[in-house]
């Protein structure tokens, strides 16, 4: 069968191929979501198209090159004839103290974590209009919902994102398209055990201030990201969305 023909939705999840991202492809696929994975790392794609065989097509790109990604989205509507649904989870941290953050340090982050997801945004955009439906969920941050130390670029970066979320929510949920951002809390990845692990008084104070009092599952972002892309869903739009055991709340 052509996949111009599949009647299943077609998903876009950038930093699909490990961690969150992967997680929520995962989601998707079970979900019947024929899932469109970009990622940097060939090996991890590769792993992940042998995992989830014809239900998901994979694409080596690096989203901090802003000029190809009108491209990038040309290729896969001339491909796939639509984008039903749209993940922007590719994303970059960097742990410095403030006085040592030079420009260029912070706009490297801008560029991939705030840039590319408008410049993406905008390009699929464009192809879901025709439709008159499409769904869009950028996966934000704690950092966000509140100051977290020696992390102020991705801080920018993620609170912009979520204003971002509500401005693309008002001006295209009339159109059709809803916008909608998840707040992952302390999530359980190889990136946070190691971390953590290394830390005990910052291990200490995680657990202590989240309500539920254990880490949360990569699969629990998985889940809502399945279930703000569906029916379910559809009078949701413009909220951010902690899933985080309560962490954004604690004391």
């Amino acid at each position: 069968m052509s996949l111009h023909t599949d009647t299943r939705k077609i998903a876009l999840v950038t930093g699909g191929a490990s961690g969150i991202g992967l997680a929520i492809a995962d989601e998707f696929v079970k979900n019947n979501i024929f899932t469109i994975i970009i990622g940097r790392d060939q090996a991890k794609l590769d792993k992940a198209k042998s995992a989830f065989g014809d239900s998901c097509e994979t694409i080596s790109f690096d989203m901090g090159k802003l000029e190809l990604i009108p491209g990038l989205v040309e290729d896969i509507k001339s491909r796939f004839g639509r984008i039903d649904i749209l993940v922007n989870n590719a994303g970059i941290n960097m742990k410095k103290e403030f006085c040592d953050v030079t420009d260029a340090d912070f706009m490297q982050i801008i560029q991939t974590n705030l840039l590319s997801v408008f410049s993406l945004s905008r390009e699929v955009v464009k192809v879901m209009l025709p439709f008159k439906s499409g769904c869009i969920i950028n996966i934000s941050s704690m950092a966000a919902q509140y100051g977290i130390p020696k992390v102020i670029a991705y801080t920018a970066s993620k609170t912009a994102l979520d204003g971002m979320t509500k401005a693309m929510a008002t001006e295209l949920s009339p159109k059709g398209i809803r916008v909608n951002s998840i707040a992952p809390g302390f999530i359980a990845t190889d990136m946070s055990a190691k971390a953590l692990d290394s830390d005990p008084e910052r291990k200490q104070k995680v657990f202590s201030r989240t309500p539920m009092g254990y880490l949360g599952e990569t699969k629990d972002i998985g889940t809502t990201a399945a279930f703000l892309a569906s029916d379910g869903a559809k009078y949701i739009t413009g909220v951010i969305l902690p899933v985080d055991g309560g962490n954004s709340v604690g004391f």
